[in-house]
């Protein structure tokens, strides 16, 4: 690959935006769902797969059960991903900010099917 083509693809991945929307942490065993919304699904995703890890993740529900299942009784999905708009105005957050009203009447807080 040539020298301009390279700075032309690395350019275009820094203004890229990192995936954003809803996801998920399930259990497998019990069906129970924490579901979130982040401007880096990636990240996000990550960040609770760690502290599940380490023993540290702030839900005591999702950790008591990450200790009784382990890791191969869950699985982290993403639910719904925004698309990038070329609107330059276009309000992400209060996007997400709508989907996840729309997931958590599907899984609404604080039944039996959800962490919250």
């Amino acid at each position: 690959m040539d020298r301009s083509r390279r700075k032309a693809l690395t350019q275009s991945y820094k203004l890229a935006l990192p995936p954003m929307g809803i996801y998920a942490v399930r259990n497998l065993a019990s069906g129970r769902m924490l579901v979130d919304q982040s401007t880096n699904l990636t990240g996000a995703l990550n960040r609770h797969r760690t502290e599940l890890k380490l023993g540290s993740h702030r839900n005591k529900a999702l950790m008591d059960d990450w200790r009784a299942h382990g890791e191969t009784g869950f699985v982290f999905e993403v639910l719904e991903k925004i698309e990038e708009r070329p609107e330059p105005d276009f309000d992400y957050k209060a996007e997400m900010t709508r989907l996840l009203a729309l997931w958590h009447t599907r899984v609404p807080p604080g039944s039996a099917a959800s962490y919250l």
